[in-house]
């Protein structure tokens, strides 16, 4: 039999009491709500309607009894409707009540420790698949209170996006954005015609290629795994183990298609070694450098960096120092003649104007939560789409040491 049938013989057999009271429970709150004011006005209604035939003289006895009937049968719904609301509202103010004094970090007047608080219950909720606080999406700058989708909140998007890394010597050279559909020009000015461009080699790259770069969304994930004793720990120990561990994805991630000497398939545009710019050799690598450091047009040459092995500049040191120790104590700028960054990435150092050098993020990175089959453990998961672009090819040299 369906609910709505025993509603029916329970109603006409005026044994609303023993009605199977599950079937309110199942309803929201709302619809309870809705079922009251309905029940209510039909009551409220049917006792208008009752007072009024008891002072009319037309009225017969039998229908005065039939209204009370009515009424009784009414209150009796209404009754039982009202005590499953109260049950359910008071459900619904525990559980709120429960989770504030789960996660009281919420509530200090601290924005960092809010903030962290929120994070932890984000990556908490994520791994339980659940929805988290109104109070938590406030902290963390979430403007989506529908719980639906699975946007990174702004608050972690930007310190995982522009937060330093050290992991990657890129961050602090290369431009980094976080635009939709990025379009940039690859020179930031011009004049009323173009003979202002002295490098005939920037010239005759951007009427050959155009001077408007366009980025793609070029799709990545970066997996975090989570054990329970993590999941467990306090909020700031579970956070900081999930943003290193996304922060170093992120990372790595720009690091290997930026450097890649054989870039994957539809990454070729994303590397320095596979773009096409200029090779300039040496005898040595230090006699490559400066090479190249010469070749660049004045214009590049000034803001120009070097990004190197540290295993090739100690080579380099070495080879220059012939015993004395008074170079092993210099900056490498000193050496060189440019700051130098070092990644054990770059094969072949990479001279240039790094301003040039220009990552752009698709704001909407998506976290969710996954399983590692292998071994069981449970991942939180971090989707991003970027791309990387050398805006200007001759704004770059690469550093080779001749084979002849």
């Amino acid at each position: 039999m369906t609910k709505s049938k025993e509603l029916f013989k329970a109603i006409q057999g005026k044994n609303l009491l023993k009605l199977d009271i599950q079937y309110f429970a199942d309803k929201t709150l709302f619809e309870l709500k809705q079922n009251m004011t309905t029940v209510g006005q039909q009551l409220q209604k049917t006792e208008n309607d009752l007072a009024a035939a008891a002072i009319d003289t037309n009225k017969s006895t039998e229908d005065i009894q039939a209204l009370q009937k009515s009424r009784d049968d009414l209150k009796m719904r209404f009754d039982v409707i009202k005590e499953q609301h109260d049950a359910v509202e008071a459900e619904q103010k525990a559980k709120f009540q429960a989770d504030q004094d789960k996660n009281p970090v919420l509530k200090t007047d601290d924005p960092k420790a809010k903030v962290t608080a929120a994070k932890a219950e984000l990556i908490r909720a994520t791994m339980k698949n659940q929805a988290i606080s109104d109070e938590a999406r406030a902290a963390l700058g979430d403007g989506n209170s529908t719980g639906g989708e699975k946007i990174l909140p702004s608050t972690m998007t930007t310190e995982l996006l522009h937060e330093p890394f050290v992991k990657n010597p890129l961050r602090q050279v290369s431009t980094f954005t976080q635009v939709t559909n990025l379009e940039v020009p690859k020179i930031t000015f011009t004049l009323d015609d173009d003979s202002f461009i002295d490098d005939t080699q920037t010239a005759k790259e951007m009427k050959a290629e155009g001077d408007v770069v366009q980025f793609g969304r070029n799709k990545f994930k970066v997996f975090v795994p989570l054990s329970e004793t993590i999941l467990a720990a306090t909020d700031t120990n579970l956070v900081q183990t999930v943003d290193q561990g996304l922060q170093s994805g992120l990372a790595a991630k720009e690091k290997k298609v930026a450097f890649a000497g054989t870039p994957a398939t539809g990454e070729e545009t994303l590397s320095f070694y596979g773009v096409g710019i200029n090779e300039v050799t040496g005898t040595t690598k230090y006699k490559a450098i400066k090479a190249a450091i010469a070749d660049l047009h004045e214009d590049y040459r000034d803001n120009a960096r070097i990004v190197m092995r540290y295993v090739d500049y100690m080579d380099i040191i070495e080879s220059l120092a012939n015993g004395s120790s008074t170079l092993y104590n210099a900056q490498p700028e000193q050496v060189l003649g440019k700051p130098v960054e070092f990644s054990d990435s770059a094969v072949d150092p990479i001279v240039g104007d790094f301003q040039y050098s220009h990552f752009n993020y698709d704001p909407n990175l998506i976290y969710d939560r996954d399983k590692d089959v292998k071994t069981g453990v449970e991942l939180f998961v971090l989707t991003a789409w970027f791309d990387h672009k050398i805006k200007l090819k001759s704004a770059f040299r690469i550093a080779k040491k001749s084979t002849a």
